[in-house]
C-alpha cells in the first residue's frame, strides 16, 4: 500500500507549517461562504482539516492507481488516426479516478462547482499527481485555463465554461506557441477577424500544443491589423469543431501520456476573452504565474520520484558485500540529492503562497466594495514578490530535479540505464521541465529585474529578524547574512556600470545568489520548527556557500573585454 501524501514527511510538515491563514480569511470572505454552500470551512482549522483530508485522498489515488499504470502509459501514449487523438484508456481511467475526487476545479469558486481552495494546495495535488506520472499532470494541471477564464472572461464566459471544467466533463488547452515564435511570444501571427456582425474568427497555426486535441481551447492571436508587437495581441476561447484541425501530434522524449498536438486554424469561431490588446501584456503574463508554479511541483513530482528509486536501489543493491549507501562517494550523493529536493520544495511552497496572497489582494483592490489603500498596497507588493519568486522556483526546482534525475541513473549504474527500470523514463520526463513554459534562460531574464530592485528584501529581513541566535542557527545565519551584505554590493555594482551586456550576462549568476540567499534562510526558519530538517539546512548552506562565492567573483570582475573573451571561445 502506497499514498503519495501520508508517506512524505516533508509535504506533511509543509502544509502543517505554510500558514495559509491570510490567505483563506480572503478567500472565504471572512469564512461567510459556510452560509451559502454547506462544504465551505467554518473557520480556518476546519479549512486546514479539509485540505489534509482531500490531500490524502489524492495520496491514495495517485501511489494506488496511478502509479502502477504510468510505465505502460509512456509505453503505448495515445493514439493519432484520421485527425482523431485516443488517450491510453489508463490515461481515460486515471482522469476518471481524479473527476471521481471532485478535484478537476481545485481553485474553482464554489458557484461553478468548485472547491475553492488555494494555489498552494492545488500544487500539492499537482505534486503528487507528477510523482506517479508526469504526463498526467499536464492534463491535471490544465485547470489553469479554467482560472483564465475566471479571472478575465465575462459573467456569460464564466456560466458557460466553467461547471463543465469543474466536473471535470470538459477539458482544455493553451494554444499559444507557433512554428516561429518559440518563447517570444509577441511575434505571434495566429490571425483574429471580425466579420461584419462583429463575430470573431481564428486563421493561422500552432504548435507544441500540450493536450491540443481538447474540448476547450484558450488562443492568444493577433487582433490589431497592422501590428507586429505584444500590444496587438488579443486573448480568445475557442471549442473543438471541424475548422479546427489537428495536423499531427509529436513524438516526444518523455511526457508520453499527454498528446502534444501541431493545430491548424481554418477560420474557427471564437470568443473574446477580456479587453482587446491585453492578451499578452496582462493575461498571459499572469497566467505564467500559475504555468511556472505548476512546471515547478511537476518537476519536484519527478525528482521525488527518483530520489526514492535512487534511495531504495542503493539499500538493496550490494558490491563487495555491503550495500552501496554505505559507500561515502553513493551517501553523498543522496544527501545532495535530498538536500535539493527539500529547498527546492521550501521555495516552492513560499512562493504558491505569495502567488495566493497577490490573487486575493488583486481581487479585494478591484473591487469596489472591498478596495481600500492597504488593499491596494498589498496587492501591488504581492504582485512584484510573485514576479520574482516564480521563476526563481522554476529556475531551482527544474534544474534540480534534472540533476536528481541524473544523479539516479549514475546511482543505478547500468541498470539505470535499462528500460526495466523507472529511472530512465523520469529521466526522460524531467528534461523537458526546465525548457517549456519558459526555458531556465527565461526564468532568469523574467527575475533579474525583481533582484536588482530588491523585491525580496523586506521578506529576508523578517526572516532574519524571526530566526534566534542558537548553537545551530548562529553560524549558518552569520553566513546568510554575509551573502545578504555581498548581494548588494554586487547590486550596485552592476547598476553603476550602466552597461546592459554585462547586466545580462551576469543575470543568471545574481538570480542563483539572491535563491541561495532565500531558500537558506527558509531552510534556517523551518529547521527552527523541526530538528530533523537541520542536517539538511546545514548541508544546502554550506554547499551554497561555495557557489555563491564563485558568482559573487564572477559578478564583481571588472574585466571589461569579458563578454569578447566568452565570444571567443564560441568562435574557437
Amino acid at each position: 500500500m502506497s499514498n503519495f501524501f501520508s508517506d512524505n514527511k516533508d509535504l506533511q510538515f509543509t502544509l502543517k507549517n505554510i500558514n495559509l491563514q491570510e490567505v483563506m480569511d480572503l478567500k472565504e470572505n471572512g469564512y461567510t461562504e459556510n452560509q451559502k454552500f454547506d462544504d465551505a470551512p467554518v473557520n480556518y482549522e476546519d479549512a486546514l482539516d479539509s485540505f489534509e483530508r482531500v490531500l490524502d485522498v489524492i495520496g491514495d489515488i495517485t501511489g494506488e492507481r496511478i502509479a502502477p499504470r504510468a510505465r505502460q502509459v509512456d509505453e503505448e501514449g495515445p493514439k493519432f488516426e484520421n485527425g482523431v487523438v485516443t488517450y491510453h484508456p489508463l490515461t481515460v481511467q486515471n482522469l476518471k479516478d481524479l473527476r471521481a475526487a471532485g478535484v478537476m476545479g481545485v481553485m474553482l469558486p464554489r458557484e461553478y462547482g468548485g472547491l475553492n481552495y488555494p494555489n498552494t494546495i492545488y500544487t500539492m495535488m499537482t505534486e503528487m499527481v507528477s510523482r506517479a506520472d508526469a504526463s498526467l499532470q499536464n492534463l491535471f494541471g490544465l485547470q489553469d485555463i479554467a482560472e483564465t477564464i475566471y479571472e478575465f472572461g465575462s459573467d456569460e464566459q464564466r456560466a458557460k465554461y466553467l461547471p463543465a471544467f469543474a466536473t471535470g466533463e470538459a477539458d482544455g488547452s493553451m494554444d499559444l506557441t507557433e512554428p516561429d515564435s518559440g518563447s517570444d511570444l509577441q511575434s505571434v501571427r495566429l490571425r483574429a477577424t471580425q466579420d461584419e456582425n462583429g463575430n470573431w474568427f481564428l486563421d493561422g497555426n500552432k504548435r507544441f500544443i500540450t493536450n491540443g486535441c481538447s474540448q476547450t481551447h484558450l488562443v492568444l492571436a493577433r487582433s490589431e491589423e497592422g501590428t507586429s508587437d505584444g500590444r496587438g495581441l488579443s486573448m480568445f476561447i475557442c471549442s473543438k469543431c471541424p475548422e479546427l484541425v489537428v495536423r499531427r501530434i509529436e513524438h516526444k522524449m518523455g511526457i508520453h501520456g499527454v498528446a502534444t498536438a501541431e493545430l491548424q486554424y481554418n477560420h474557427v469561431p471564437a470568443e473574446l476573452c477580456g479587453k482587446r490588446k491585453m492578451g499578452l501584456i496582462r493575461y498571459v503574463m499572469s497566467l505564467m504565474n500559475g504555468a511556472r508554479v505548476a512546471i515547478s511541483a511537476q518537476a519536484l513530482g519527478i525528482a521525488e520520484a527518483a530520489y526514492r528509486e535512487a534511495r531504495q536501489y542503493a539499500s538493496e543493491r550490494e558490491q563487495f558485500k555491503v550495500t552501496i549507501d554505505q559507500f561515502p562517494p553513493v551517501y553523498d550523493m543522496l544527501a545532495r540529492m535530498k538536500a535539493k529536493l527539500t529547498a527546492s520544495r521550501a521555495l516552492l511552497y513560499e512562493t504558491t503562497k505569495c502567488v495566493d496572497l497577490r490573487t486575493c489582494y488583486v481581487h479585494r483592490s478591484e473591487n469596489p466594495a472591498t478596495a481600500d489603500a492597504a488593499s491596494k498596497a498589498a496587492a501591488k507588493y504581492y504582485t512584484e514578490v510573485a514576479a520574482t519568486l516564480t521563476p526563481m522556483s522554476k529556475a531551482m526546482s527544474t534544474e534540480s530535479a534534472n540533476q536528481i534525475c541524473y544523479d539516479n541513473i549514475q546511482i543505478h549504474g547500468g541498470t539505470g540505464y535499462m528500460h526495466d527500470f523507472d529511472s530512465e523514463r523520469l529521466y526522460r520526463d524531467v528534461r523537458i521541465t526546465n525548457i517549456y513554459e519558459g526555458t531556465t534562460q527565461l526564468q532568469v531574464v523574467a527575475a533579474i529585474g525583481g533582484v536588482m530592485k530588491r523585491s525580496l528584501d523586506k521578506m529576508m529581513n523578517e526572516l532574519f529578524d524571526a530566526i534566534p541566535e542558537t548553537d545551530f542557527t548562529s553560524p549558518l545565519k552569520a553566513i546568510l547574512k554575509k551573502e545578504y551584505d555581498l548581494q548588494h554590493e554586487a547590486v550596485d555594482f552592476i547598476a553603476e556600470k550602466k552597461d546592459p551586456d554585462y547586466h545580462n550576462l551576469r543575470a543568471r549568476s545574481m538570480v542563483e545568489n539572491e535563491t541561495f540567499l532565500f531558500v537558506g534562510l527558509l531552510l534556517l526558519r523551518d529547521a527552527l520548527k523541526d530538528s530533523d530538517r537541520e542536517a539538511v539546512t546545514e548541508r544546502y548552506i554550506l554547499d551554497g556557500e561555495k557557489d555563491f562565492e564563485r558568482n559573487y567573483k564572477l559578478v564583481m570582475s571588472d574585466d571589461r573585454s569579458v563578454m569578447e573573451k566568452h565570444r571567443s571561445i564560441i568562435d574557437y
